[in-house]
């Protein structure tokens, strides 16, 4: 099974590499052209798996690959979180990670696999333990030129720094986690309507899923969000979303609510509510 997946990966990339280069209308630059595939991992630690990058740019670019730790706010966002000042679950994530190769150079179109494991240890407490795995793309030197040679004064090139970062998430022992959606509303932001809500979790586990919004006798969405995720540290989220002035004129009446898993992973129904908005 593993092999075949692998395989479906690779065919996967290839054609995208393919696609880009055929409706790309301008030079791109190869540090902002990788693609990674898949873009979220769950590991029990009885077996690894791979992460498969391509560069779907015109040159080659190298990449360095690397362990970060983040944590989630309410609000969503992903602070970086320095290893000096990483509590004991974070630092256990860092411990049991194993992969490679660290660095890793792709001629354009060519995919390539990064092979990843986790070592939990048998006296390591029952939970969840994340990390976020980062390829950071390595600027190629550039010779410096005749025109600089001869300016006056200092000359200061920026170089942009591209890269791609996935979480990677370990579920030790068995972990559950359960969800509420509170207090759903269509409220006028500052651009715009807005859906706003906040989703509350209790348990040892994330949750990662789409959030949809149904009328009844209706199997199509009037709205839906995907990717959503709600990580362990985090006890309620508050969400925000914009809307079309089309979406916001359907929510209204009698709607439900559901935060499902992604279709991919079976698509079971998380969380839902039915609520009257006005």
């Amino acid at each position: 099974m593993q092999r075949l997946l692998t395989r479906g990966l690779y065919r996967t990339l290839a054609a995208c590499a393919a696609l880009a280069g055929a409706f790309s209308g301008t030079p791109s630059s190869a540090q902002g052209d990788l693609l990674v595939a898949p873009t979220r991992i769950i590991l029990d630690g009885r077996r690894g798996t791979e992460v498969i990058l391509s560069n779907v740019g015109s040159d080659e670019a190298t990449y360095r690959i690397g362990l970060e730790l983040r944590r989630m706010t309410e609000d969503g966002d992903l602070v970086d979180v320095e290893e000096a000042d990483a509590n004991e679950v974070e630092k256990a994530a860092l411990s049991m990670i194993r992969y490679a190769p660290r660095r890793i150079t792709l001629p354009p179109g060519q995919p390539q696999a990064v092979r990843i494991s986790a070592r939990p240890g048998a006296d390591i407490p029952d939970g969840e333990y994340r990390v976020h795995m980062s390829f950071r793309a390595i600027p190629t030197p550039r010779p410096v030129t005749e025109d600089a040679e001869k300016a006056e004064g200092i000359q200061i090139n920026l170089i942009p720094i591209y890269g791609v970062t996935i979480p990677i998430i370990v579920r030790n022992g068995r972990i559950e986690a359960t969800v509420a959606i509170n207090n759903p509303q269509v409220v006028t932001g500052e651009t715009g309507p807005e859906l706003r809500l906040a989703m509350s979790r209790s348990g040892e586990s994330s949750t990662y899923g789409e959030l949809r919004v149904v009328r009844p006798g209706s199997s199509e969405p009037v709205f839906m969000a995907r990717g959503v995720a709600i990580y362990s540290e985090v006890d309620e989220r508050r969400m925000q979303f914009p809307l079309s002035a089309e979406q916001a004129a359907q929510m209204k009446g009698q709607l439900r609510f559901e935060y499902r898993e992604m279709p991919e992973a079976g698509g079971r129904v998380i969380a839902s509510v039915e609520t009257v908005l006005g």
